[in-house]
Parts: C-alpha cells; structure tokens; sequence
C-alpha cells in the first residue's frame, strides 16, 4: 500500500458531544473515502452552528516524511482566504474616518495607479476589494514595483483593456496594495495591525509573520506535480523572508507579507473569525467591525461572479444552498471558508494536499467534505 495513501487515512479527532457515536462514525467513514479516493494528505474541518463550534476534526498527516498526524491545532498558510482580513482591516480604519472605501488609490499609495487607456477614471480603494480595478497579475504580485511605473517599464501590462468598475478579474495585486495601503494609514505594520485589531481581541493565535509564530505547528503543504504524478512538500509556503523584513520600508515592502494570502491559522481558530462575520461583525460580546460595514463586505457588487468586497456568494458549493464566504489555493493547499449568515452555521474545510480536479469551481475535496459535514451535521 502506498506510504502517503496509507497514513492519510490515519484519524486524529475532537468529537463534539452533541453527536452520537454512531453519526460522528458515519461522516468520518464518509470523509475518509473522500480523501482515499482525492489522495488528499491531511484536512481539518470545523462546522459552527448557532454561534458554537458543533465539530472539529483533523484527518491524515502533518508531514508526511515524519509520519506526525495532523491535529486541530496545526497552522496553515491559508491563502486568498486571507483576502478577508486585509477587507476587515480597511472596514474598521473606514469607521475610524482614516479613509473612504471611494478614495483615489494614487493619493492612498503614494504613486500614480491609473489604466493608462482610462487616464481620467479613478481606480479606487473599493475597486481593489472587489476585484474592479482592472489590474492584473501578468506583472506579478511579490512587489508593489510591478505597478510602480517609476520602477517598472512595463507597468502599463499591469491594467487590462476595460474601464476601471466596469468589469471583474480576480487579481492578488488588488490585495497587496489594499495591504500597503492599511499600512500607510494606520502607521502599524501590516501583520502587527492585523494581530492588534483583529486576531488579539477575537484572542485568536494566527498571523502573516512566520517568525512570530509557532513554526512546530505548521502543517506541511504537498502540491501536486503533473510531471512525477507526486504530492511533493512545498517549503516555500512558509518562507520567512528574514532578508527583506530586515530592510523593510514602511509603507512600501508590504508585500512581502503576502496581505492576499499569507495568513497562516488552524481551521479552529478560522472558523472563529468566520463566526465573527456570521454574526455581522461580533464575535462573543467582542465587536471587531460594525453590522454596517459587515453587511457591505458581504453585498454583492459583481452579481455574475458573485463577489463583494473578499466575501463572495454562492449556491454551487452545496448546490441550491445560498453561502457567503472565500476559498484559498496556493502551493497545493486548498482551503474553504463559508457561512450561511441568516441560519447561523458555516464550515472551514483546509487540505494540506490531493490530487487537484473542479467541479463547479471547487477543488472536488473541499467541495464533497463540505456537502458530507452538511448532510450528516446540519440538513
């Protein structure tokens, strides 16, 4: 029996009392087929009903060249999921009246970002949250120099041939420079304003800086390779970037925190912070930004893509049913956080590998352990 297909199966759990043994059996026989047959290496799930964490689990392995099986308190880096923290952020520093979601991104960022075929039309902060700016990726996202045009010569590939607001492109630069941005207004570090103003008072233990974390508790993550047919571990999903933190600018070298998705936390303490958006913005008595400004995040601004401001829509997840959330892909881990915000449960789903493959526009794992913690917990 392959090594990987054999330790993925091996079952770490926290059981909630409010099921009994014979249901909590069934869906985890159910997730583990799911991971056999997607050749996933380890998930942790957490489902939240009513306000209360219902379920936590952790299957397969933490690393699998140790052998050491993955356990909820293991950390991910959890990609575009992250996305909502950085909307969060600019959430509270727009109640503060630091700034306006229908501010020029130019005068936020300090250099000129315009669609050189639109000169005239403002690309403004809400654009960027919503993936309306009309920038792009093809300049690559690492560093604000791709936009730059006092760095960067081919800074005009950076915008695509629609109008700024006019049209939707999912684009991690977006991010970013939202990134840079919180930075510039509020005078905190990127990740230090997160932890302050998010994390702490949620008392939650997650972060985008790697060294300010418990590095023993990331989980590894295996991407796929086409070529040897492998789950090969991925080392770069935690690069520390020592080097460039120690010459870090201000205001400036954000990216290197990666705001679009550099978040590493464990599906528990996500599913946490969802709960805070579940409930329009509190969490437990603890209020981190208002009723108002969480209902904006989670209107939808492009109707066909269903996005709003990193809190998208969608009824293909389970299909017919209506949830609010984000998924996160990178380095072969994919993760998966969503909420029905009016009957009051959500799932965070996170692999730290399998064999990739959509259904809907959702990798098949995240998208059948959904449906199965559904169905046994909440149908």
């Amino acid at each position: 029996m392959n090594k990987l297909l054999f330790f993925s199966i091996i079952i770490i759990a926290v059981v909630s009392p409010l099921h009994s043994n014979s249901q909590t059996k069934t869906l985890e026989d159910s997730i583990q087929q799911i991971m056999q047959r997607q050749h996933a290496v380890g998930i942790s799930v957490a489902v939240v009903k009513k306000g209360k964490m219902i379920y936590t689990h952790s299957f397969g392995l933490k690393d699998v060249a140790t052998g050491t099986a993955l356990t909820d308190d293991c950390m991910f880096r959890i990609a575009s999921i992250s996305k909502s923290f950085s909307a969060t952020s600019i959430m509270q520093l727009v109640q503060a009246k630091k700034l306006s979601l229908d501010d020029d991104v130019s005068k936020l960022i300090g250099f000129t970002v315009r669609n050189p075929r639109f000169p005239s039309t403002v690309i403004t902060l809400r654009m960027l949250l919503s993936h309306r700016s009309s920038l792009n990726d093809s300049q690559g996202y690492f560093s604000l120099d791709a936009i730059n045009p006092a760095k960067n010569p081919n800074w005009e590939n950076c915008y695509n041939d629609y109008e700024p607001g006019t049209g939707y492109k999912y684009c991690n630069l977006n991010f970013n420079i939202t990134g840079t941005i919180i930075e510039r207004v509020s005078g905190e570090r990127f990740d230090q304003y997160v932890k302050h103003h998010i994390l702490d008072p949620l008392q939650i233990e997650g972060g985008y800086c790697v060294d300010s974390l418990n590095t023993a508790r990331f989980a590894t993550i295996y991407e796929y390779n086409d070529s040897t047919k492998q789950l090969e571990p991925q080392p770069a999903a935690y690069n520390p970037r020592r080097e460039e933190i120690a010459n870090y600018v201000m205001g400036y070298s954000t990216p290197i925190f990666s705001p679009t998705g550099g978040m590493k936390i464990s599906a528990t303490n996500l599913a946490r912070y969802m709960t805070m958006h579940m409930y329009k913005g509190r969490y437990k008595g603890t209020r981190i930004i208002s009723r108002r400004s969480a209902k904006l995040m989670q209107h939808q601004i492009s109707e066909q893509e269903g996005y709003g401001l990193a809190i998208m829509t969608t009824d293909k997840l389970i299909k017919g049913v209506t949830l609010k959330g984000h998924t996160g892909s990178a380095y072969g881990l994919y993760s998966a956080m969503f909420f029905d915000p009016k009957k009051k449960y959500g799932f965070v789903v996170i692999t730290n590998g399998c064999y990739p493959g959509y259904t809907d526009g959702f990798v098949n794992v995240i998208k059948q352990v959904v449906n199965c913690l559904y169905g046994e917990l909440i149908q």
